[in-house]
C-alpha cells in the first residue's frame, strides 16, 4: 500500500513584529483601570513573545495600531478594505513559504495544489494566484480548503494523503496561509481583546509525496465534542471576520480527551495504542490554556508539548498554518521512528487528529 509522506515543510511570517504594539494599543481601547490591569495580567500569562503581521506597527499606538491607519481609533477598516489587503498580501507571504521549500527545480513536477485559509476570500483565488506566480502547470489539480479554522491544517494534509494513496506518482503542494491580524475588532469587551492577543500572520508550505522520507502520515480521525456548536465561531461581519472563542473551550477539550483515553477503542484517536507508546505530540497551540488543557486531559509530561509551546511563544496562533510550524520543528529536531499524534481544534467543536512517524 502506498504511504504518503510530508517530505519537506517551509514556513514564513511577515517582517513586522506587532505583539508589543498591540499590547500598548489595547490599553487605549479598554475602558477602565480594572479591565486594563486584568489585560496586563493575562498578557503576562499568555506565554507569547512575538506575533507578526503584514501591517507595519504604528509609531503612536494612542492613535492607530498600524502606521497606515488601517486600525485608527474610531475608524477601523471595513471588510472590503481587509479583503483587498488579503488579495494583495496573501500571495506574497505564501510565495515566501514555498521558496523555503526549495522546490524551484521541481515545480513542473507538481501535480496537485491544495490551499487552506480561513482569513480571506478572493476570486480568482490564492490557488490560481500561486499557480501563475510559481509557473505551475496551468492544468494542475487545485483544491481550496476554506473557512474551517485552525483545524484545516489536518484537513489539507488528509486530502493530500488520499491523493497520494490513490495516485502514487502524485506530488502535492499544500499551502496553509493565514492573515489573522486583518480581523482586529475595535471593542471595549475584554474577552474580544484577549482573543485578539493570540493571533498572528503566517504561511506554511508542504510537499507531500510517496517518497519515503520526512513525516509518515497515518490514521486520520475527527472527533466532534457533543453540544459544543457555539464554543468556537467564525463569521463575516461589516468590520472583518468576527471570532467567538468561549472560555469553556479548554475545559471541554480536557474532558473530551480524558474520555477518549478511557475508551481507547479502534474509533478513539489513539486507535487502541497505549499513550506511553506515543513519544511525539504535535498539538496546535491555540493558546496557553488550550495546551494546558491537552496536557492535563492526556496527563502528559510538561516537556511533551515543548514544540507547540515554542511555536506559540515565537509566533502566536496563526490559525491553520500553526500546526505545520510545529511539525516543521519536529522534522528538524525530533528523533526518527518514534510514534506521534497530531491534533488541531476548530469550529464544531472538532478535534482533527492523525498519527505520524518521522522516517528514519
Amino acid at each position: 500500500m502506498t504511504i504518503a509522506h510530508i517530505n519537506r515543510i517551509g514556513t514564513a511570517v511577515p517582517d513586522h513584529d506587532v505583539h508589543d504594539t498591540f499590547i500598548r494599543f489595547a490599553d487605549q481601547i479598554l475602558p477602565d483601570r480594572r479591565s486594563r490591569l486584568l489585560f496586563k495580567r493575562m498578557v503576562q500569562r499568555a506565554e507569547i513573545e512575538h506575533r507578526y503581521s503584514t501591517l507595519e506597527p504604528g509609531e503612536t499606538p494612542t492613535i492607530s495600531a498600524d502606521r497606515n491607519g488601517f486600525y485608527r481609533l474610531g475608524h477601523f477598516a471595513g471588510t472590503a478594505a481587509r479583503m483587498k489587503r488579503f488579495e494583495t498580501h496573501a500571495v506574497e507571504l505564501a510565495l515566501r513559504s514555498v521558496d523555503a521549500l526549495g522546490i524551484d527545480d521541481e515545480r513542473s513536477d507538481i501535480t496537485h495544489l491544495i490551499v487552506a485559509s480561513c482569513t480571506g476570500f478572493t476570486a480568482p483565488g490564492l490557488d490560481q494566484q500561486l499557480t501563475e506566480r510559481l509557473g505551475l502547470n496551468p492544468s494542475i489539480e487545485r483544491t481550496m480548503v476554506g473557512f474551517m479554522g485552525c483545524s484545516a491544517a489536518v484537513n489539507a494534509l488528509k486530502l493530500a494523503h488520499h491523493i497520494v494513496r490513490s495516485e502514487p506518482r502524485a506530488r502535492v503542494l499544500v499551502v496553509n496561509l493565514e492573515l489573522c491580524t486583518l480581523h482586529l475588532q475595535e471593542s471595549a469587551d475584554l474577552e474580544v481583546i484577549l482573543s485578539a492577543l493570540l493571533w498572528g500572520d503566517g504561511s506554511a508550505a508542504s510537499l507531500v509525496t510517496a517518497e519515503p522520507n520526512g513525516i509518515i502520515l497515518e490514521n486520520f480521525k475527527a472527533v466532534t465534542i457533543p453540544d459544543s456548536h457555539g464554543l468556537i465561531t467564525w463569521s463575516i461581519g461589516d468590520s472583518g471576520f468576527d471570532m467567538t472563542l468561549s472560555g469553556e473551550v479548554p475545559s471541554r477539550i480536557a474532558m473530551a480527551l480524558r474520555k477518549e483515553l478511557r475508551r481507547n477503542d479502534i474509533e478513539a484517536f489513539l486507535r487502541e495504542y497505549d499513550k506511553g507508546e506515543i513519544a511525539l505530540w504535535a498539538v496546535h497551540p491555540g493558546g496557553r490554556t488550550i495546551l494546558d488543557a491537552v496536557q492535563q486531559g492526556l496527563d502528559l509530561d510538561p516537556a511533551a508539548l515543548r514544540w507547540s509551546r515554542g511555536v506559540l511563544r515565537d509566533y502566536g496562533n496563526m490559525s491553520s498554518a500553526t500546526l505545520m510550524f510545529v511539525l516543521e520543528r519536529m522534522m528538524r529536531d525530533a528523533p526518527a521512528d518514534f510514534n506521534g499524534v497530531a491534533m488541531a481544534f476548530g469550529p464544531g467543536l472538532v478535534a482533527e487528529t492523525f498519527r505520524f512517524r518521522i522516517a528514519g
